[in-house]
């Protein structure tokens, strides 16, 4: 992350979702933590018999949230409470590390006699990976170096165990998130020894010897080949041709990738990270952004296999993807990197969080019925909490960030990747935009600080028209890569008026993803609409929309003043079965209305039906 800017968000969607995150998501996320023993274990004082055992993955989820502390102490430098709290978690969290270096709850006060044994099925060095990006978030929001110290020093004692060398640990992370927490420990510490220990872990895995077999016969067990491929372990990654396995281990695994390569100047690898993203976004992922088609071992499939009743779609994955996405983008200023990442953010990642912030989807269905209330209330139904809580405390780390993911900046230049309101600071300039995106797509930007610099804006892939002006003149410039580039020596007060034409889109599936044939989703801009039955009843299933007609749009009732509704026209089936399980016969139809709002705050009104895929004609 750069810090030599800032963005304070005064959009409709992104600046009321970090206010919530400050005032719902963490505090509620800590209390949980403090309940559950995900606290307490860093005082090392559990005994067997006593409650709240530690569990493997306790740390991550507490690191995530003091990351995500960490974050709003950033953007809230005036909250001295919340600073000084997080002070506090972080003293007892060092205090846990071992002389050694080592630093991790579970094996070290339930089963110090297994440690690095179980690599293939513990967390431990995923534990690792988030309490390294808590640390480097902290230097960056406090400019204390104790955290990140501490951490560095289980790195190096990381780097000790595992290596090349003679002696070492041929070893990789059971479930990855390591390799990005060195890119970033070695770009906070200027040590690049990190980022050489992460390509390590992606170089070695899934060679042979494969370490997982070898441990698995060491513990007296045995892994099947699909159980490797769910941990991205069955070939070397470099040889992979699709993405593959537990969606968020690959996701993560391939944002380190992403860093490693970049750190490296790694052409081969960055290539695999690209074909990596293709089969992910060509034909592996759900319209919203979604990522992994099954909750048996929480996984990607096989091209094409999509289904709405019982997709997977976990939030940590999602959020993954914006991360991965976000990197690309980063690494090779193309628009289709963008495009995506702006999809799963205002849709499927979202979703998986209410509106008030602390209420919460672990899976995320694109298709909700009374049939789904009984056998998986659940995904039906945001939870409070999770015993597997890294779905919540994602979001603890993630919503302050969301200023983050709108642009980027290098040398000489400001891209604005997702033109959402508010107050951009950089080296060379301030910009402030304004207007309501994604509920509209008249952008108003104003210099509020000139200075010489490049300034990209970027023309979305859904956008099918645009036009810009420069202090009301039309300028007439194509994009490249999906960016209209403007470079001159800016004037406080030059104002753009970029206008992306922005109509309701009917969308359909490829004709392999069978689970949307004969059906039509809407879209708006990035944004993915769903029926919700407060809106239109029992009626869903019964509903045909036809694909031409003139949509109307109005403000979605009971949701965030400003939030956009699609009105249009339908036909509703009669019930003609008589209560027959099957029957013969046409039922009739009648014509009416729908109305549809966006995906991602549905069932912010009370428990709900919902559709995303729809019958059309």
């Amino acid at each position: 992350m750069n810090h030599s800017f800032s963005a304070v968000m005064r959009d409709p969607v992104f600046a009321p979702r970090m206010e919530s995150c400050r005032n719902a998501t963490i505090p509620s996320s800590v209390a949980r933590c403090r309940e559950t023993g995900r606290i307490d274990c860093f005082r090392l004082d559990w005994k067997p018999g006593m409650p709240n055992q530690p569990h493997r993955f306790f740390d991550s989820d507490f690191a995530k949230v003091l990351e995500g502390m960490a974050y709003m102490v950033e953007l809230h430098p005036e909250d001295k409470a919340l600073a000084e709290e997080l002070d506090r978690f972080v003293d007892l969290v060092i205090s846990a590390q071992q002389p050694d270096g080592y630093l991790n709850t579970y094996y070290t006060c339930v089963e110090p006699e297994n440690r690095w044994k179980h690599l293939f099925e513990s967390h431990e060095l995923y534990c690792a990976g988030h309490l390294m990006e808590a640390a480097v978030a902290h230097f960056h929001a406090t400019g204390n170096r104790k955290f990140v110290d501490a951490l560095a020093r289980y790195a190096d004692y990381i780097g000790s165990v595992f290596g090349p060398a003679p002696g070492q640990k041929q070893g990789y992370p059971g479930h990855e998130e390591l390799e990005l927490a060195l890119c970033k420990l070695a770009d906070a510490t200027g040590e690049k020894k990190y980022a050489e220990l992460a390509k390590f872990f992606i170089d070695r895995r899934g060679t042979s010897p494969n370490y997982f077999e070898e441990e698995a016969k060491r513990n007296g067990s045995s892994l099947s080949r699909e159980q490797l491929a769910n941990r991205q372990a069955a070939r070397p990654v470099r040889e992979e041709q699709d993405a593959v396995g537990h969606s968020v281990r690959a996701l993560y695994l391939y944002s380190g990738m992403a860093d490693v390569a970049a750190a490296t100047q790694d052409k081969e690898l960055f290539a695999v990270c690209e074909r990596m993203f293709d089969s992910i976004a060509q034909k592996r992922m759900y319209i919203t952004g979604g990522c992994g088609s099954t909750p048996i071992q929480e996984q990607f499939t096989v091209d094409w296999n999509l289904p709405n009743d019982t997709s997977y779609a976990e939030s940590c994955a999602t959020m993954a993807l914006v991360l991965f996405s976000r990197r690309m983008l980063e690494y090779t200023g193309r628009g289709k990197f963008a495009d995506v990442m702006e999809q799963a953010l205002y849709n499927g990642a979202l979703s998986g969080i209410s509106l008030h912030g602390d209420q919460y989807f672990y899976a995320n269905l694109h298709e909700v019925d009374a049939n789904t209330f009984v056998h998986n209330t659940t995904c039906a139904e945001r939870q409070p909490w999770f015993g597997c809580s890294c779905c919540p405390t994602s979001y603890c780390r993630f919503l302050p960030q969301l200023g983050n993911f709108t642009f980027t900046t290098r040398q000489g230049e400001f891209r604005l990747d997702i033109p959402a309101a508010g107050l951009y600071r950089f080296s060379e300039g301030e910009l402030e935009i304004g207007g309501q995106y994604p509920y509209d797509g008249l952008i108003p930007i104003t210099i509020r600080r000139g200075g010489s610099f490049r300034l990209a804006l970027r023309i979305p892939g859904w956008c099918r028209a645009f036009q810009l002006r420069l202090n009301g003149a039309l300028v007439d410039a194509t994009p490249e890569e999906g960016y209209l580039q403007l470079e001159r020596e800016w004037s406080s007060g030059d104002r753009l008026e970029l206008a992306l034409e922005m109509p309701v889109e009917v969308v359909r599936a490829h004709w392999r993803v069978t689970s949307d044939a004969g059906r039509i989703a809407l879209m708006r801009g990035p944004v993915v609409y769903a029926l919700e039955s407060v809106d239109n009843g029992d009626r869903i299933p019964r509903l045909i929309l036809p694909a031409r007609q003139e949509f109307k749009l109005e403000e979605a009732p009971g949701l965030p003043a400003g939030t956009v509704a699609i009105r249009g026209r339908a036909f509703e089936e009669s019930d003609c079965s008589g209560g027959a399980l099957y029957y013969r016969g046409e039922p009739e139809r009648k014509e009416t209305e729908f109305l549809a709002v966006p995906s991602a705050p549905w069932q912010n009104r009370g428990p709900a039906h919902m559709a995303v895929w729809m019958r059309g004609e």
